[in-house]
């Protein structure tokens, strides 16, 4: 290489220098804690954002802004033509994640595909049982039943094989559950006995490496130097965690952060006026509901969850809740831009007279007590729940039920809500993949209800046949027509209150670049950078 003239020399080391200083931390103001970073535990849209997101990649992702697969760890693929046999091409040069705790001696290679997923799928493997809540979503996905062996024939070369064509499974493997770990690593603390580290110390290929978490105040991470689509552009990335939307703003104003994720709708104006701010917005595949616990005493009589639905004033609740024009009334689990929506499903009338009739009817004595678990904060599917949850205590009052509401931390409504411990839960789902499925199998199916993730815990035998056929349907109007079946079945057994489709907003400070907003709800920095 011939070198460089010394002016030119002292020219590059001046630029370099400039470019090191550009290099700033990107602060981003969260809304919950992470439950912690072994992301096949959990199933919430915080913790993928804290783990899936930034510290692990899988075989396919979703290009961004967008719900098309693109190649990731697998370079490429074939598939059968029965559609039951899956070749993965695995990408080279991967590296692992190197901090205190781990050196990687190898690259990325076909164990670790294996490690991850046979781990989730196989009784024998040494860590099946190392998870204290199993493995809610490759469960409620039914993924233990359509994964037939995942083998390896070299180092580079992974074959997928189900026991049924599975039309969205591609799209599958591009959530966060499918996220691919290092089987060296989970081999060294397997034999040191700290299987729970994985969970608090995770290692992943992605493109920020981990290196601390303070509970309930913030995630701190470093960029990736090795990532392989390039060293992310941050010089640090921050996750300072801020339960309240009204915080999350001030700290945004004040420059603590530089990105707010979910502001509140009617705050959406005011930051878009200050020319130091500005907001991204998105029609997302996002849905926030209130599970009806249909094993519960009066909750199992769809005439009392037919009497709550009508007792439920949407139009006002939405209006007041969203702003009017930011969120559509929710009728089925998942909105009408997608697959099989059926629009001839229609929400009960606001009725007073005839749900206070179907109550007497059902037996339910006047001041009966039922309890709704909602979260602390706000969130893309309800930005204000205190409000939401009083609004709704008024209209149940209205037919004589008390409401008991309970206000607790994200994680701590999600554990007793699996639990079944509550009559009503308020919440709201982000679609993973956009596909349809990604909505009814892990929030509405027989497995989704025995894992209890179906907060409802609702299982119908009918539902669950044609949202099964409609997963192993390949043509898309046959799909199309399954799940509008499906939302019919639903329809009739209410085991929801649909409340709303919002939209989505991030707010940002003017000088941040490469954010790309998602409808998938997911935030990914790997392209973000502050000016």
């Amino acid at each position: 290489m011939k070198s460089l003239p010394l002016r030119a020399a002292l020219a590059a080391v001046i630029l370099g220098a400039a470019s090191t200083v550009a290099a700033k931390p990107l602060v981003v103001c969260t809304e919950a804690s992470p439950e912690g970073f072994d992301i096949v535990q959990y199933t919430t849209a915080v913790t993928a954002d804290a783990s899936a997101e930034t510290i692990f990649n899988r075989l396919v992702d979703f290009k961004p802004g967008t719900t098309d697969i693109q190649p990731a760890l697998a370079t490429h693929w074939d598939i059968s033509p029965d559609g039951l046999v899956y070749t993965f091409h695995l990408r080279e040069g991967v590296k692992f994640h190197s901090t205190d705790y781990f050196t990687p001696t190898r690259d990325f290679n076909a164990d670790d595909v294996l490690w991850s997923l046979n781990r989730q799928l196989r009784p024998d493997h040494p860590w099946h049982d190392k998870s204290s809540v199993g493995y809610p979503y490759f469960e409620s996905m039914a993924f233990k039943d359509l994964l037939k062996s995942v083998e390896k024939t070299d180092d580079h070369t992974v074959v997928i094989t189900l026991t049924r064509p599975e039309a969205p499974f591609l799209h599958d493997l591009g959530m966060a559950f499918t996220s691919i770990y290092s089987a060296e690593y989970g081999d060294q603390l397997l034999k040191a006995g700290k299987t729970a580290e994985l969970n608090s110390k995770p290692i992943g290929t992605g493109p920020f490496v981990f290196q601390r978490y303070n509970k309930d105040a913030q995630v701190r991470y470093k960029p990736n130097p090795d990532y392989f689509r390039g060293k992310p552009p941050a010089d640090a990335l921050i996750f300072a965690i801020a339960t309240d939307s009204n915080v999350r703003l001030q700290k945004l104003r004040a420059n603590e952060c530089q990105v707010a994720l979910y502001p509140k709708p009617d705050d959406v104006s005011s930051i878009k006026a200050d020319p130091k701010l500005k907001v991204a917005e998105i029609e997302a595949l996002v849905t926030g509901y209130i599970a009806m616990n249909t094993e519960h005493k009066y909750l199992s009589d769809v005439r009392v969850r037919k009497a709550i639905n009508m007792a439920f004033d949407r139009q006002t609740h939405v209006d007041q809740l969203f702003g009017k024009g930011n969120a559509m009334v929710g009728v089925n689990p998942y909105p009408p831009s997608m697959l099989g929506y059926n629009s001839a499903n229609q929400n009960p009338p606001h009725d007073l007279n005839k749900a206070r009739a179907l109550l007497k009817e059902a037996g339910v004595p006047e001041g009966t007590v039922i309890t709704l678990f909602t979260r602390n904060g706000g969130g893309a599917t309800n930005p204000n729940p205190r409000l939401s949850a009083e609004m709704l205590q008024a209209d149940l009052a209205k037919v004589g039920i008390k409401l008991d509401i309970r206000v607790m931390e994200w994680a701590e409504m999600l554990r007793r809500a699996k639990n079944g411990e509550a009559d009503l839960v308020s919440t709201g789902w982000a679609g993973d993949n956009g596909d349809p499925d990604n909505f009814l199998s892990p929030l509405l199916s027989c497995d989704a209800a025995k894992s209890g993730e179906n907060y409802a815990r609702w299982c119908n035998p009918k539902f669950q046949q044609l949202i099964t056929r409609a997963r192993e349907a390949i043509d898309n109007d046959e799909r199309a027509k399954l799940y509008s079946e499906a939302l019919a079945v639903y329809d009739e057994d209410q085991p929801w209150i649909s409340m709303a489709h919002p939209k989505m907003f991030t707010a940002m400070r003017e000088n941040v670049e490469g954010y790309v907003i998602n409808p998938l709800t997911n935030n990914n920095f790997a392209t973000t950078k502050v000016k």
